[in-house]
Parts: C-alpha cells; structure tokens; sequence
C-alpha cells in the first residue's frame, strides 16, 4: 500500500496543480491560489522518482498531466462552439506544461554533485558554497534564488512562444490570475503581463524551495536564515509599492464622452439577412437609450460584426448607419464584413457626419474562429471547427488608427481577440493612438466564462501602453477599463448579469498626449530576455551532461 501511494502522489500533485492554477482565472476568479498552484507539481518533480530509469520522461509526463488538467478545466467554455476542438486542442497546449517540467527535473540538484547551478550561486556568493560535500543544495539562498530565476525565465519564455507560435494562443498566462489586482500588474508598464507571470512563478519555485529546505533543516536540526524567501517577500512589497506610486504619476487626460451597444443578437441571426430589419431596431433603439444617457456623447460605439450584410456595399445598410450619425451628430465606430470581388475582412469603421468612412481590417485572425489553417491540406482541422467557419476571412496589413471629429481624439480599433495582444496593440499606440476601443462578439461562447477571460487578458493592454480601453460586445463583457487596468464601469442587468442586451455610457480619461511607456516602445523585450537566460541555461546544463558522460536517471 505505501509503495502504491509513493507512485500514485505525484500525479496527483500534478493533477493539483492544474487544478488550482485554473481555479485562479475566471470563472472561479481566486486569484491567491495562483501563488502556490505550482507548487505541487514542482515538490512532484523535485521529490520524488529517485529509482526510474527515464526520469526525464516522468516529469514531461507530469508536467503534460498538470497541463491538460489545466487547459481542458479553464478553456471548457469552448464546449459551446465545438466539443471536439477543445478536446484536441488542449492536447498542444499541455506541451508547453511538458517542456517546462522536463527542464525543471533537468536542473533538480543531486547529492554529492555539482551542478551548474552550484557553480554559478558559488561566483554569485563570491564566497565558499553554504552547504558541505553531501550536504542539500536546498539549505543554500543562493543556490534557491539562482534556480528560481530560472525556473521563471523559462516559464515566462514558454508562455511567450505560446502566444505567436501558429498563429500563436497565449491567453490565460499565470500572471493573468492577478487582472483584478491592480497593484501588483503596474510592472506591465515596463514588462508587459510577462513580468507578471515571472513574479508568480518566481514566488512558486521560492516555496517549493521552502518547503524542501525545511525538511532538510528539521532532519539536521539546524536552522539557517532564509534570505531567499526574506529576499522574494521584499520583492513582492516593492512590485505592490511601485504599483500604489503609478496613481500618482499619471498623465495629463481630457473627457471624452462615450456611449455603447450591447445588442445581444443571436448567433443564428447575426448574418441571416431575413433579420436584417429586426436588428436595424434593436439598434436604433438601443442608440437612443445610450445616447440619452448623457448630456452630450462623442462617440457611439456598436460591437463586432453588428451589421448582418456589409455595411460599404450593402446601401440599405449604409444609409442606416449614417442616419444614425447624422441623428444624434455623433461619431460612430462599428464591427463591419468589409468585401471585395475576391476577399472578404473583419473590419472596423468608423462613420462621421459629412466625411469618408474609415476602415480598419483585422491584422490577427484567430485559427478555427475566421479561417481554418490548412483547410484543403489537412481536412481534419475542418472537421474540429465543425460549420462554425464556412470560408475564411482574410487578413489586414495595416494598423490604422481612427480620427475623432473635432480633434477629440485618436483611436485604436481593436477587433476581438486582438485586445489580447499586446505587441499588436502597441503597434496602434506608436502610430498616435490615445484610446483603446474593442469591438467584440463573444456570443459564439454563450453565458460561458470566455468572455469574463477575454476581459481579463486584454486588462493588461491598459497598464501596458498606459492607454484606457472601452469594450462593446455583442454579448458582454462591455465595460470601461482606466489605463491602470481597473474596470471603472460594467453593464450589468438588475440579476448583475453581464450577457443581456442594454447601454452603457460615461467618461473616459484620455490622455492628450500618451507617455510611451518602455512596453510600448519595445515589446516583449522582457519576454525575449528570458528566453534567451533559459536557453543559455539549458546549453550550458547539456555542454556539462555532454562532457560529464551524462547524467544517471
């Protein structure tokens, strides 16, 4: 029985892990628990399978168990658009969970052998090493901050790749967890939510260190200071600090007015031209209430694809939308089908009284959402995407930023899942753009939480090219998010559901002149950085197992 259990505990802990990592996101939204949800799996990997013969297959495995347990719990929204998709699907994701686990059990510390890391915290320390010949590397600072920096790194490195590899899918990153907690995501500003995800996994490695290090000291009976956790407990106040200082070193913003549609229009009605009059309805009215909402509005905002026919070719559509500007003498930004003789866009317009409508087209589309990767070539990923996505959309090569009338304004267009992209956003915000605006349906996943995950990725957009966002979603979430990343407004029904149609109209503070914050003039230099740290790592780890004979597992 015990030997069953010592065999069994590791895939739990495993298991464990992705549970509780997934219970930190939304729906769940218990964002304490991303600060240990690693922690078992590290403990699983670092303690345990002394006697396999392939070790390094053991812990990919477990990392790839944590990883599906994971993705398969927080991504089951995907059921409503098509259950096998999100079936197969994870089964890619889980690999970045693998990768990391096998290099944490390549960098697991043995007895009565030195490693790369007790070489490198031993020129760190610039002193003799801490722990005697046969003593735990574990009773060492050093040697427990060093491996936590590269345990984060290449955390951070893997969540990267994760977010631009085919066509790239990065949402729900550990730093993620923390969206409603404003404090500790300023570092965004610099970092991007990358920075966010390092201090979680930082903070996960340190404890599982911890924990190790008192069992050592409780067998020896030897206490020693513990300057690794002190260290990362004076770096978790300085991140919280840092984030109470950036309310006081905003910049200088003005009012703008602003006013948004939550249509809640079905998805089987959304293109079906045979409602094309219900909807111009439920449109008109919808704009009435928003605009009455305030004294005077700015702009009037209609979510994605708001419009069943192509609002530039379709006349009777045209005309509807300009009536609507003219009405009420507002400027209107709406999702729109933009068409030519032989491609089609998910577009953005923009409609002003008396003046040329401006157009943005997608730049990023999301596989198995607009276009199907290898349709004719592989028609199994036709198969997973079901009907949901009968022809392809094409993709835009232009950041175009709208401009308000009266120079109230610059705006950036963001459609959908691009409001989750950061290096796409600040694209936007380099050509000139004071305003993030997101134009999104998020019907297709029903009252699920992908919404609320939407919301809570594309938070971190705000803090890190410091530039509020507005959101009108066919479906929710609509709300207005300040350039901290705090969601100052939402629309709610009186049951505080957040799916019903309705209006929701306020100020927003934006900038006159937005400050370039580092993110928004470099990217994921951060993220790049510690690739390249993991890497070098790595190298030097196999260089010494190459020249050593090789590591026994």
């Amino acid at each position: 029985m015990k030997e069953w259990a010592l065999r069994l505990w590791p895939w739990l802990a495993a298991i464990i892990s992705g549970l509780l990592a997934a219970a930190a996101l939304p729906p769940f939204d218990q964002a304490w628990l991303i600060w240990i949800a690693l922690v078992p799996l590290t403990l699983a990997i670092f303690c345990s399978g002394e006697k396999p013969r392939r070790l390094w297959l053991r812990n990919l495995l477990l990392g790839y168990v944590a990883g599906l347990t994971f993705f398969w719990t927080c991504f089951f929204w995907l059921t409503t658009v098509s259950a096998l998709g999100w079936f197969v699907m994870q089964f890619y994701l889980a690999l970045y969970w693998a990768a990391w686990s096998w290099f944490c059990g390549w960098m697991r510390p043995r007895r009565k052998q030195v490693t790369v890391v007790d070489k490198w915290t031993e020129t760190l320390a610039k002193a003799k090493p801490q722990t005697a010949p046969g003593d735990s590397p574990w009773l060492s600072s050093v040697h427990n901050l060093f491996l936590a920096l590269a345990l984060g790194a290449t955390w951070v490195a893997l969540e990267w790749t994760r977010g631009w590899l085919m066509s790239g899918f990065g949402w729900n990153g550990l730093g993620v967890a923390l969206h409603a907690t404003w404090p500790m995501i300023q570092i965004a500003e610099w970092t991007g939510v990358a920075g966010v995800t390092f201090v979680v996994m930082f903070c996960n490695a340190i404890l599982a260190a911890t924990v190790l290090r008192l069992c050592q000291e409780t067998r020896s009976r030897i206490m020693r200071p513990h300057f690794d956790l002190t260290l990362t407990l004076v770096g978790l106040v300085a991140v919280f600090a840092f984030g109470l200082h950036s309310v006081q070193s905003r910049a200088e913003t003005r009012p703008l007015r602003v006013a948004l549609v939550q249509s809640n229009v079905a998805r089987e009605e959304k293109f079906d031209l045979q409602f094309q009059q219900k909807i111009f309805d439920k449109f008109s009215h919808l704009s009435q209430v928003a605009v009455g909402s305030l004294a005077k509005v700015d702009l009037l905002i209609w979510p994605e694809s708001a419009m069943p026919a192509p609002v530039l070719e379709n006349r009777q559509t045209f005309d509807f939308v300009n009536r609507i500007a003219d009405q009420y003498r507002v400027d209107l930004l709406l999702g729109a089908i933009d068409e030519e003789p032989t491609r089609v866009y998910n577009a953005a317009l923009l409609i002003r009284s008396g003046a040329e409508p401006q157009i943005y087209r997608k730049v990023h589309l999301v596989p198995f959402g607009e276009y199907i990767p290898f349709r004719h070539s592989f028609p199994l990923f036709a198969e997973i995407a079901g009907d949901q996505v009968p022809e392809d959309f094409d993709a835009g090569d232009e950041y175009t930023v709208f401009d308000l009338s009266n120079d109230r304004g610059r705006v950036a267009p963001l459609i959908c899942f691009e409001d989750t992209l950061g290096e796409l956003t600040r694209q936007f915000v380099l050509n000139g753009a004071q305003l993030l605006v997101t134009v999104t349906n998020d019907g297709w996943f029903l009252h699920s939480a992908g919404s609320r995950q939407h919301l809570a990725n594309a938070i971190f957009r705000c803090v890190e090219t410091r530039c509020p966002m507005v959101r009108a979603a066919n479906t929710g979430v609509t709300c207005i998010v300040n350039d901290l990343g705090r969601v100052t407004q939402i629309l709610r029904d009186d049951r505080g559901s957040t799916f019903e149609d309705g209006t929701l109209a306020g100020e927003v503070n934006v900038p006159t002149t937005p400050p370039l914050t580092f993110y928004t003039r470099h990217g994921d230099l951060f993220a790049k950085v510690c690739a390249a740290v993991a890497i070098a790592i790595l190298l030097i780890q196999v260089s010494r197992h190459l020249v050593g004979g090789g590591r026994k597992s």
